[in-house]
């Protein structure tokens, strides 16, 4: 016998008893998730709307004096990137970044627990509950963890900067520094060692436009720097047994009760010797660690050269264990170590034509890009690869300038034979070299990079055994390499 009455099951009360804490527990979901998105762009919006609202106004007023302090920073960093090569390497303020970026990842991780919290997540059920603690914890280790990791990029370049001293600036010769760079085996302990090539970089102080001017290591008969200490020593030239560019900072290392006062006598009498022969005044030195150089090149993923002929790895002295086979290919810091300093089956003046396409290849090819990417690898490659005088507070004007060189052609000059004579040189036709060197970089002779190769005249058209890798006085590398 059928019921009297068989109401719709719509209508049952039991049924709407058991849909209502659903619909309620979807309202709390949604809300707690709304209040972890709230805190995730406003911080201090979700307390303030459902929490404590003094925490919220002060959460709220932080970031936005961060926020507007970051924006000011990068819109005046954009109008003068010297700005910001300063903060980069002023102590000081890398301490006060550290120290925020801190305490703001714990701040906002603790803004995120809260607005948790104020989310109810024990009213929720068991798939929202564990939903909830999921984007919770995604979006708080997200947020904290980028703030930490920026809190480390900065630790990293504070120890960097630290490295450096604050010692005295050196002003513009005639519109240009002049930076001897020199590079020397790597080795704790073994900066005084003869330096294995140096090359001086003369950089426009307006524009950075650089030349390089490479000299070779067994140059003698040279005259120092009037009034230097080696110039006293040797007022007739640099003419002993076995006396070559290269051994002035181990006489000097051997003499060194004649440098009073100075920390690296064998830098200052090779400084000596160069502005003697070049007739330029050197700002600042760097010694480059062969072994630095390296970790450097494999910090930004390698650099791409053109090999125009086959690169023994080893040799004199030590076996060949390999060749660096022609072609244009991407060399790790191996390669390009080798490729920079290999000398078997080759001489003096290749090698330094090859070096400075290395220099050239570094300062064209790594990208803000690449900086960024590989910034912890680059800071420590940097520490290792690099001794310098170059005061710390003088850092963001040279990479300034390194900025704007980036976009230009570097110029060579090469001081070697056939237009050189390295046994007896001409000062005076050095130092006209050099000259014309820089007043084809500045525009001042004529275009950049006109000169023949093969004219004595212009400089040294080197006749390599290496693919004839020639950098007459004023050639661009870029062409030259």
């Amino acid at each position: 016998m059928p019921p009297a009455s068989s109401p719709d099951l719509r209508d049952r009360p039991s049924d709407g008893v058991r849909r209502a804490p659903d619909r309620a527990a979807k309202v709390r979901f949604r809300r707690a998730i709304t209040l972890m998105v709230m805190t995730l762009f406003l911080p201090g919006s979700a307390q303030l709307v459902a929490g404590n609202k003094r925490v919220g106004r002060i959460a709220i007023r932080v970031t936005a004096v961060l926020a507007g302090s970051v924006v000011v920073l990068l819109l005046a960093s954009l109008l003068w990137h010297k700005l910001a090569f300063t903060l980069a390497f002023n102590l000081f303020t890398l301490d006060l970044a550290r120290w925020v970026m801190m305490v703001a990842a714990i701040g906002w991780a603790a803004l995120f627990v809260d607005a948790w919290r104020l989310g109810q997540p024990l009213t929720l059920v068991k798939n929202q509950r564990l939903a909830a603690v999921g984007i919770n914890g995604v979006l708080c280790f997200s947020v904290a963890g980028t703030l930490l990791f920026g809190a480390h990029l900065v630790t990293v370049q504070r120890d960097f900067a630290a490295l450096f001293a604050n010692g005295p600036t050196s002003s513009a010769e005639h519109g240009r520094y002049n930076v001897l760079l020199m590079g020397g085996d790597s080795g704790a302990g073994r900066w005084g060692l003869r330096p294995d090539s140096m090359t001086v970089a003369s950089i426009d102080e307006e524009t950075g436009r650089t030349v390089l001017i490479g000299l070779p290591r067994n140059l003698q008969n040279f005259k120092f720097e009037p009034g230097s200490v080696m110039d006293k020593q040797f007022p007739d030239g640099f003419d002993c047994e076995g006396c070559y560019l290269n051994s002035v900072s181990t006489w000097a290392g051997d003499h060194t009760d004649l440098f009073k006062g100075t920390k690296e006598p064998g830098t200052e009498a090779t400084i000596s010797a160069i502005e003697g022969v070049t007739g330029l005044k050197i700002n600042y030195w760097a010694m480059v660690n062969l072994q630095g150089f390296k970790d450097l090149v494999d910090a930004v993923g390698g650099v791409t050269l053109t090999v125009r002929d086959r690169i023994p790895v080893g040799g004199l002295g030590d076996d060949v264990t390999g060749y660096i086979e022609p072609g244009t290919r991407k060399l790790n810091g191996f390669d390009a170590l080798w490729y920079a300093r290999s000398r078997e089956g080759s001489d003096d003046y290749s090698r330094m034509a090859r070096q400075k396409c290395v220099m050239n290849a570094i300062a064209t090819q790594i990208s803000p890009q690449t900086v960024v990417a590989n910034y912890s690898d680059l800071t420590s490659a940097g520490a290792s690869m690099v001794e310098t005088n170059l005061p710390r507070n003088e850092f963001p004007r040279f990479i300034d300038l390194a900025t704007k060189a980036k976009g230009q052609k570097i110029s060579s000059v090469a001081i070697a034979p056939p237009a050189i004579n390295t046994a007896e040189p001409d000062l005076a036709k050095i130092r006209a070299m050099v000259q014309k060197g820089i007043d084809k970089a500045e525009g001042k002779a004529g275009k950049p990079g006109k000169a023949k190769s093969n004219a004595p005249t212009n400089g040294a058209a080197i006749g390599t055994r290496d693919g004839g890798y020639a950098a007459n006085q004023s050639e661009d590398l870029a062409s030259a390499c």
